[in-house]
């Protein structure tokens, strides 16, 4: 997968109400800096011009989020209707989400549940990152999981490094960063939770990326699949050599399975305090959520 330009956009899935890109790695999905040459909402707006809604605030309306970073799958909705519906699978928790990561060293385990509240980091510096209960400077850490299965071990430039299938059963802030790294296998190419020194600034990109997303709304079930950018034909640093786990299988199991029971985490954000919540939403975190229920959901019956 080349570089993200302004003609290389990716579709994986598209009917009347909604599109799913494969989102180049390092791209922004808006940003009104004037070096921003290339963003997601341009790319859309070159390709389906008639499709770009003037009353939004990116031209399009994005169901979620993908860190600059990443790339893979990421649902826009064609229409508020749409976007409501959409709004709703990710607030009750229904949405399947599954990511393809380089990690590195070899993870001993095939497959491995992890589980280590995350919160916002008020260290000096870290303004912006997450961090695990316990660590200092952790504050309000949340109950965060993440599956990992192992598909191969092998090598990334010489160094040890193990591919795996990531499937976040809660949307935490850089749940699946964080998680990675707190089990001493971070992310190859991550700037901000690996092992620092130059060993990160070699790989061209991090390498997360979005494979797998299935979002049941009432009226269809938005289902893609993206193709695996962790290959030795794509990339000839990544040198595979020992098989855990199929993707195939996995792929196929994805597929098959029942949509997440919204009960077992309770809803997400922007949603009443449950058992499970440490504490309330912070007056920032409520009025980020009027925002986007003001911008993509249904308007009241009239």
């Amino acid at each position: 997968m080349e570089p993200g330009s302004m003609e290389n956009l990716s579709i994986v899935y598209q009917s009347r109400d909604f599109l799913v890109v494969n989102k180049h790695w390092d791209v922004r999905i808006d940003s009104k800096t004037w070096r921003e040459t290339v963003t997601l909402q341009k790319q859309l707006r070159h390709h389906f011009p008639e499709l770009a809604d003037p009353n939004t605030y990116y031209g399009f309306r994005f169901c979620h989020q993908l860190d600059f970073s990443t790339s893979g799958a990421l649902c826009v909705a064609l229409s508020k209707a749409a976007a409501g519906s959409a709004y709703r699978c990710f607030k009750e928790r229904r949405v399947t989400k599954a990511y393809l990561a380089l990690l590195r060293g070899h993870v001993q385990e095939s497959r491995v549940t992890i589980s280590y509240a995350i919160g916002r980091s008020s260290t000096e510096g870290r303004a912006h990152t997450m961090c695990i209960e316990g660590t200092p400077g952790c504050e309000n850490p949340k109950p965060s999981l993440t599956e990992l299965v192992v598909l191969e071990h092998g090598l990334y430039s010489g160094d040890p490094v193990s591919k795996v299938l990531l499937q976040p059963l809660t949307g935490r802030t850089h749940q699946l960063r964080v998680h990675c790294s707190a089990r001493g296998h971070p992310v190859v190419g991550d700037l901000t939770y690996g092992r620092g020194g130059s060993q990160e600034e070699r790989p061209f990109r991090m390498m997360l990326h979005a494979l797998y997303l299935r979002v049941p709304t009432d009226a269809e079930r938005v289902e893609a699949c993206t193709p695996d950018p962790f290959v030795p034909a794509l990339d000839a640093c990544w040198s595979p050599h020992t098989l855990v786990h199929p993707l195939n299988q996995l792929i196929q199991a994805l597929r098959a399975a029942p949509d997440p029971d919204p009960t077992v985490w309770g809803p997400q954000p922007c949603s009443p305090t449950t058992p499970h919540s440490v504490t309330p939403e912070t007056e920032a975190q409520q009025a980020s959520c009027l925002q986007w229920l003001l911008e993509w959901t249904l308007e009241p019956d009239s």
